[in-house]
């Protein structure tokens, strides 16, 4: 995670409020783009996910998840073969292992579910905060911000939750979005620094939300 500025001007409530309005405007119904059937699913993709793209881990979940789409038949399939049908995501030996484990676990503890819990979640091999936070969004629909790299880029950046670390950015955000916002405001923050605020060269020229954008050097 790339440190935070040190020059920050936060977004007043007006800016925040314009802010996702027009990114709401833009995209009512915004999506997270990795590729799942069930809330067991979701949970593998995002464990996969970490330091690998969303296409990446698509392609490898492709087959995977028509062979395997809950604990047992997950573990039925067995590590070697998981391993075999992630190797072109990196780490992919740790994060096979990792599948497993968290398979036998749902199975052992949790009648073969994703639990609604977050404690019980991040008490799963290979499951972090951010994992955590991404499947109780997604899958339950719970208010919950993750903060990946896009997210701390662009919570610095703009002025919209400042903060020293992911948790600090989390604990900010969760502050000021509006919470007519906060369902969607992690999918609309990390589409919009996927696709627009990228971190060396960020498309201020097309921006939408350029006006309420509190960067200093917007282009």
């Amino acid at each position: 995670m790339p440190p935070a500025p040190r020059h920050r001007s936060k977004m007043n409530a007006d800016e925040i409020e314009a802010f996702f309005e027009i990114l709401a405007k833009a995209n009512p119904e915004p999506k997270g783009e990795l590729d799942w059937v069930n809330p067991y699913t979701l949970l593998v993709a995002v464990v996969l996910s970490a330091q690998a793209t969303d296409k990446g881990v698509n392609r490898a979940t492709k087959e995977l998840f028509l062979l395997a789409d809950s604990p047992a038949k997950m573990l039925a399939l067995g590590e070697e073969k998981v391993r075999a049908l992630i190797k072109t995501i990196g780490l992919y030996r740790t994060k096979a292992k990792n599948v497993i484990a968290l398979s036998e676990l749902l199975i052992k503890d949790h009648n073969s579910e994703v639990p609604k819990d977050r404690a019980a979640l991040e008490s799963l091999p290979g499951v972090g905060r951010k994992t955590a936070n991404v499947v109780l969004n997604i899958a339950f629909g719970e208010e919950t911000i993750a903060v990946d790299t896009h997210l701390f880029r662009i919570a610095n950046r703009t002025g919209l939750g400042p903060g020293k670390t992911p948790l600090a950015v989390e604990q900010a955000l969760l502050k000021r979005v509006p919470k007519k916002y906060m369902q969607h405001a992690h999918h609309w923050l990390i589409l919009h620094g996927r696709y627009i605020c990228l971190a060396r060269k960020p498309r201020c020229g097309t921006c939408i939300v350029r006006d309420p954008c509190r960067f200093r050097q917007k282009t």
